[in-house]
């Protein structure tokens, strides 16, 4: 047990463990900087090169993106979509133990279209496929900021949570624990074919839901509608004069895929 100097509560820690994080975004940097915050060992690294590291401000000990899968029990995965593909090659080196975390969201406008996608393929599966092994999907339903600012401790009233899916109960089970630790309700959203349902364009993607609301945004997704909400939600956020606030961007989204 251990004070949390950042929050001033106290934290009952687990066993320490130990995290590969590739991509130092906003996404994969806040989570090495809550992990280290909460005593475990946190490498992190840039997929194009440890030079990308340099003069950013990080969490954990930044190191080559060979060297960020070495001795690790976690490497969570934090880059865009489209630049998935080319780190497979390192993620054929990981060690079958490893807990693989993705967080990435499939965005057209960004990733140009991919055809297994847009004919249905779930995009979780179509990274396990590209990355060759199995992966847990999992902090990709929160905003950055959320994930910054928004956790509490276990217990709060109101608590936000996040969706996790994978076929690995025990591997999926680790992602709650850690989920848990970093100040978030976590629900179970079944197998990797099931993680569609916390993808953009569903109800449950970036609307700050509690673990009760979160359950029934799950079941309400729309696969087939989805892909619409997701476009109709960037159009508005990409031609917005100013821009929106933080809970502007959580309650438009609220307001567009419950619709």
């Amino acid at each position: 047990m251990r004070q949390n100097n950042s929050s001033n509560r106290i934290i009952i820690r687990r066993k320490e463990m130990r995290f590969g994080i590739i991509g130092a975004g906003p996404i994969g940097s806040n989570i090495a900087k809550k992990l280290v915050e909460n005593g475990h060992d946190v490498k992190i690294a840039d997929a194009r090169g440890i030079e990308r590291l340099e003069g950013k401000e990080l969490a954990g000990i930044p190191v080559s993106v060979e060297d960020v899968i070495t001795n690790i029990d976690v490497l969570i995965i934090s880059i865009p979509f489209h630049a998935l593909p080319s780190i497979r090659n390192v993620i054929d080196q990981v060690g079958e133990e490893v807990v693989v975390v993705d967080t990435s969201n499939y965005y057209p406008q960004r990733d140009n279209k991919i055809e297994e996608i847009e004919n249905g393929m779930v995009e979780s599966v179509w990274v396990s496929n590209q990355l060759g092994r199995p992966i847990i999907k999992a902090f990709n339903n929160l905003l950055a900021y959320t994930l910054e600012h928004e956790g509490s401790p276990e217990g709060t009233s109101g608590r936000i949570a996040i969706a996790i899916a994978g076929d690995d109960l025990s591997h999926k089970q680790k992602v709650m624990g850690i989920a848990n630790e970093l100040g978030f309700d976590t629900v179970d959203n079944g197998s990797l074919s099931d993680s569609w349902r916390q993808q953009p364009g569903t109800p449950a993607y970036c609307t700050e839901l509690t673990k009760e609301e979160l359950i029934i945004a799950l079941k309400k997704a729309n696969k087939e509608k989805a892909p619409f909400l997701r476009d109709k939600a960037i159009e508005k956020l990409s031609t917005a004069k100013g821009g929106y606030s933080h809970k502007e961007i959580v309650n438009l989204n609220r307001e567009i895929y419950y619709s």
